[in-house]
């Protein structure tokens, strides 16, 4: 891939492919706009080196149509203020009025085009679609790292019509610089944190990681299905049942592939899914009936964080314990310490998923991390050993 740091955009419109699929409240204001703030710095670099950029982007799954609730246009206020700059809106970019506007537009200016998926040609990875918004610029940006996993028209279809001139923005070059540190450039004593309710949403990921790790940590409601796989008693807990073949397979596989594997040791349990539930603490992982793992307990960790702070590679996707309970969230606090005190000392750490970032935050260790991904599902395909088709189409080009 190239970055745009390898061109001048001086007197040049730029089409940007951002992700500004951002939250909105019910009067359809902006609640985090993380994802427009961390495409600041490209659109920074093409205004005030005299380019024009013109952003595009999806929001919601309006499925081909044009739906009010969807607009981008409730975004303005936010990207304005964000960007410090005036923002046109441009609803009709496909007719020649449109056309003509952003055309007009002078150097350092911004404009915003309206939901790309109101066409359902987008999601399609339409051909014309793709040449028809390829007359709005003379260059292609993708800075939708977000997006990357999808082969749509502005994301993949679309660099067909920009031989030699579909560029990497900064976030979606810096995304991809993490993630094969992570992947393929590791540091020694690589250490994978694997969380969250569900195997079945992790299982390739962890097959993928169980051959470039040494310690491999999993906890949280996926890890009950392990334990019982190893004939553990976990009582009420969260479990695939369908899934514990699997979980023996990984048991299995990091056994004969010496990583080592880690799962929790004892336990915070509760009489019931409820913030206010009544808890106790396992003086070893038998859970007993009627109670239901919530949290890792003490034992477990003190032990994982005497592992994460001797790792020097450290990948965290999926928090250990219902973090959204107070009274269970101790455990996913100590990891992002954990893991935060290991990057103060010299340890690379990547940070991914939408509950992950979420728990960093909320604990306020989010700015000690090396990288937090705004991924999402193109981060947890790319951590299967997927190729992103927005990725290699920049490749490519």
């Amino acid at each position: 891939m190239k970055s745009i740091d390898a061109i001048s955009f001086q007197g040049k419109r730029v089409l940007v492919r951002v992700d500004y699929n951002v939250p909105l409240n019910e009067q359809f204001e902006v609640t985090n706009s993380t994802r427009i703030t961390r495409t600041l710095n490209t659109v920074h670099k093409i205004i005030n080196e005299g380019g024009v950029a013109v952003l595009m982007s999806h929001l919601g799954r309006p499925k081909g149509e044009v739906n009010e609730k969807f607009s981008l246009k409730h975004i303005i206020p936010t990207l304005s203020e964000v960007m410090e700059r005036e923002i046109t809106f441009v609803d009709n970019y496909l007719t020649q009025e449109g056309i003509d506007l952003i055309h007009q537009l002078k150097p350092g200016s911004i404009a915003l085009l309206e939901n790309l998926r109101f066409d359902k040609r987008e999601e399609k990875g339409d051909e014309e679609f793709a040449r028809q918004l390829s007359l709005l610029g003379d260059v292609y940006v993708n800075d939708a790292f977000g997006t990357a996993h999808r082969e749509h028209a502005s994301t993949a279809t679309i660099t067909k019509f920009f031989p030699g001139k579909a560029y990497a923005g900064y976030l979606l070059y810096d995304e991809v610089v993490s993630l094969k540190k992570v992947l393929d450039d590791q540091k020694p004593n690589f250490t994978a944190i694997i969380g969250g309710s569900k195997i079945s949403t992790k299982i390739n990921i962890v097959k993928n990681l169980i051959t470039k790790v040494e310690n491999l940590i999993i906890a949280g409601g996926m890890s009950y299905t392990f334990l019982k796989a190893m004939g553990i008693n976990i009582a009420d807990s969260i479990v695939e049942d369908d899934m514990i073949p699997v979980a023996e397979e990984i048991i299995q596989i990091a056994h004969l592939k010496g990583v080592n594997l880690y799962l929790p040791v004892d336990n915070v349990c509760a009489d019931q899914f409820d913030p206010n539930a009544n808890k106790q603490v396992t003086t070893e992982n038998h859970i007993p009936d009627g109670w239901m793992g919530m949290d890792i307990g003490p034992k477990t960790i003190e032990r994982l964080t005497r592992i994460i702070n001797q790792s020097q590679t450290i990948l965290w996707n999926g928090p250990v314990g219902v973090f959204e309970f107070d009274a269970f969230g101790k455990g996913t606090q100590a990891i992002a310490i954990a893991v935060a005190s290991a990057t103060l000392g010299g340890a690379f750490s990547l940070i991914g998923g939408g509950d992950t970032i979420t728990a960093v935050e909320k604990y306020g260790m989010s700015e000690f991390c090396s990288y937090i991904s705004t991924g999402g599902g193109a981060m947890l395909e790319y951590l299967q050993g997927i190729t992103l088709p927005g990725i290699k189409a920049l490749e490519e080009n």
